[in-house]
């Protein structure tokens, strides 16, 4: 029989290793780190509809962390509560009541949290049965108008919800914005805040990410590959998937070494010097000519001076020896955008001219 993992498309299924890495350096256990995989890639599947691309690979590996942590409660609370099997289960009810009540109180907390407008249509809808055509004759509204606010509430509800549930306060005024994009699974509002560099750099919100982007599949772009980079071996990877890109392009063997070159050593900046990152690469086209571009992005201390730092002979450690001034001169585009305290992004594209493609 096959594996799941046939059934996967390939963007997804690229996110694989990723997850087998972050689950496997935490869980020895070889049939329980299989289905922690699969059920990592299960969630992702189904939040593709509800967020930008470029965001799946840092919500796989918050999603994979909190399955083992969820994973790792429940075991430790069955080994402390064994001895309740051979005794009456009056613990367990009280247990329960609690959670009940617990939930009751979350709860009351989220609604408090909307406006008064908010939670009056929400309720008579929800509560009461009004359907949206009564309701619009009552607010001298549309249908549809009263449909598109009670999909806003409902995603600010949830929104608030899980910030009743995690006990505490957004730690930016960016964190309230972001998550109710993702809840809503607004695609234009989660670019206008800039869903993916927030959820690289505020560790909060990217376990609050985790229950809001739980929903339908949905296809995504084939021509782009996402690659987080964490560590060393996710160098490995980029560098794998831009020569793949490439390959797709029809790049030379020499071009193909080039970029997957370049590709090594901004990624091996972000491992060395930022918190994570992450690589963006499409394959793109202009006019007669195909070619790939990378986006590097990460949260990590960023540059002061960018005009020195790509200046030959820059290098704050020893990597591939080309700095970025190097890696530059390799790609026929290159950019570089970085704040202090905020992190880099790096855009550099190959292009592969149709008179090459010819000879």
């Amino acid at each position: 029989m096959e594996s799941a993992e046939a059934e996967i498309e390939d963007p997804i299924l690229d996110l694989v290793p990723l997850i087998r890495r972050v689950v496997g350096a935490r869980v020895k256990d070889p049939h329980q780190a299989e289905d922690l995989v699969q059920e990592t890639l299960a969630r992702v599947m189904a939040a593709r509809s509800r967020v930008e691309g470029d965001t799946l690979a840092p919500y796989a590996v918050v999603t994979a962390r909190n399955l083992i942590a969820t994973a790792a409660q429940r075991d430790e609370r069955a080994r402390r509560q064994a001895h309740l099997l051979v005794e009456h289960d009056e613990s367990v009810d009280l247990d329960e009541a609690t959670l009940r009540n617990d939930e009751t109180s979350m709860v009351g907390a989220a609604l408090s949290r909307l406006s008064k407008p908010e939670r009056e249509i929400l309720l008579a809808h929800e509560v009461e049965g009004v359907d949206t055509a009564s309701l619009a004759a009552q607010r001298r509204s549309t249908p549809g108008a009263i449909a598109a606010q009670l999909n806003r509430t409902r995603a600010r509800l949830r929104m608030e919800y899980l910030l009743a549930q995690s006990g505490a306060e957004p730690p930016t005024d960016r964190c309230r914005p972001v998550l109710l994009a993702l809840s809503a699974g607004d695609r234009r509002r989660q670019r206008e805040v800039d869903t993916s560099g927030h959820l690289l750099s505020c560790d909060f919100c990217a376990r609050l990410s985790t229950p809001l982007l739980e929903r339908r599949a949905a296809p995504v772009n084939a021509n782009e590959t996402k690659v987080l980079i964490v560590a060393d071996p996710d160098v490995v990877t980029a560098r794998q998937k831009g020569r793949e890109m490439a390959g797709r392009a029809g790049f030379s063997s020499t071009d193909l070494t080039l970029l997957a070159t370049a590709i090594s050593e901004i990624a091996r900046n972000i491992v060395k010097f930022a918190r994570r990152g992450e690589l963006t690469i499409t394959l793109v086209a202009e006019g007669d000519r195909t070619g790939v571009t990378i986006v590097a992005r990460d949260s990590g201390p960023g540059i002061p001076d960018t005009a020195r730092a790509l200046q030959d002979g820059y290098s704050t450690y020893r990597g591939l020896g080309l700095g970025l001034g190097g890696t530059r001169r390799l790609m026929d585009e290159f950019e570089i955008v970085s704040e202090v305290g905020v992190g880099t992004t790096v855009t550099m594209t190959k292009w592969r001219d149709a008179v090459d493609a010819d000879a």
